[in-house]
């Protein structure tokens, strides 16, 4: 087994109970008698051209804590930060940098953007709002928990979801805690926290408990509350049903994925399933040409009809290979893995079109698709914008 993909599942879990530290001695593998060893890569008929446009270095990148601090892109603007503090604005079509900062905190929580201000957590609980800009600090804010997903606002309260399994929303303009909710935490969780959905005045979040809740955001009141997932099994391990990865909101229906659980199509006009499979993600889900996108945990990749009419197709050239939530550009959708590689794969039958090669220290935060284009930021810190398209 490759040490990326090794070092991916042995720190994908945290206790509740031992101020989430990672679990040790539960994941010792011998190579040669482990079943689970990531796929070998294989030559195929390359149907697509991969350029880069440009790329990066951005601070030491996701840093050592199993962060996925994923950019952001507003109007003609690509943001992104580091785990040590770093972060930079570059033009997306040039790549030019417009401006960089080296905040006091360090960066857990990847950026989230509402209109002039970008939002970051840190990994010792603090909560920033930052002028786009400049990169000037407007405020902090310090919460218990440490923050690892992307605040989002609506422009008076903005949301942050800490690893302690609490929800709290801030007063946009001073940062102030206006209120908090404090989900049921298990005893074994991910290592992570899901980043709400804001959609006008209501917030969707999934949390540690296989639980996806719409809530008030002005007052924190909770609408619904919708079970993606339950625990089973006699483990804790395998009790494990967190909604970590990027959940996706079309129109009036809510796309979600949990660990060891389901993937599951919510309608948020009264939190009612419309549908729902058996799948096992820690990264989320996407969606485009009437697919709903997930990556399994076992390195399969399925695109489930919208409609509810089932699995569209499968492809599981990837398996064990640790892949990144899957990404719509053009007409591929592309995963990462844990060894730095991006694939991508036809969304019309999931067949493999491309490879390359990003980042030798692995792809774990969510890319950026728009058009023909992919942001890819790598865990060392390269953050690269790739041109795809098709060679017929």
């Amino acid at each position: 087994m490759s040490r990326a993909f090794r070092w991916l599942i042995a720190a994908a879990l945290v206790s509740s109970l031992s101020a989430c530290s990672t679990i040790k001695g539960w994941f010792e593998f011998d190579d040669e008698d482990d079943p689970k060893q990531p796929a070998e890569l294989v030559d195929f008929k390359q149907t697509i051209n991969i350029k880069k446009l440009w790329s990066h270095g951005i601070g030491n990148g996701q840093g050592d804590g199993f962060y996925k601090i994923q950019p952001v892109i507003n109007g003609s603007v690509i943001y992104a930060g580091a785990a040590d503090g770093t972060i930079e604005a570059f033009d997306k079509n040039s790549g030019k940098s417009l401006w960089d900062e080296e905040l006091e905190k360090p960066v857990s929580g990847g950026i989230g953007f509402y209109g002039d201000a970008l939002l970051l957590g840190s990994s010792d609980g603090y909560v920033l709002k930052v002028d786009a800009s400049t990169g000037e600090v407007l405020w902090t804010t310090r919460l218990n928990g440490e923050v690892m997903s992307v605040p989002q606002s609506n422009g008076r309260i903005v949301l942050a979801h800490t690893l302690d399994g609490k929800l709290q929303g801030l007063d946009f303009a001073t940062g102030a805690v206006v209120w908090t909710y404090d989900s049921n935490v298990p005893v074994l969780t991910l290592r992570g926290s899901g980043t709400p959905i804001v959609n006008g005045d209501v917030a969707y979040v999934g949390f540690a408990n296989g639980r996806v809740v719409a809530f008030d955001i002005a007052t924190g009141g909770v609408n619904w509350e919708a079970r993606v997932a339950i625990s089973q099994g006699r483990s804790e391990i395998e009790r494990v049903v967190d909604i970590d990865g990027t959940m996706t909101l079309l129109g009036t229906e809510l796309y979600v994925a949990s660990y060891q659980g389901r993937i599951a199509a919510i309608d948020v006009t009264e939190g009612r399933k419309l549908w729902q499979n058996d799948v096992s993600s820690f990264s989320g889900v996407s969606q485009g040409f009437g697919n709903v996108y997930v990556a399994d945990a076992d390195g399969t990749v399925y695109a489930y009809q919208r409609s509810g009419q089932g699995e569209r197709w499968q492809q599981a050239a990837l398996a064990y290979r640790g892949l990144s939530r899957p990404t719509p550009v053009g007409s591929y959708v592309a995963v990462g893995d844990a060894d730095g590689y991006v694939h991508f794969l036809s969304q019309v039958d999931g067949e493999m079109a491309g490879r390359v090669e990003a980042d030798d220290d692995g792809v774990r935060a969510d890319m950026l698709g728009e058009d023909n284009r992919l942001y890819v930021y790598g865990n060392s810190g390269d953050l690269i914008a790739y041109e795809v398209k098709s060679k017929d």
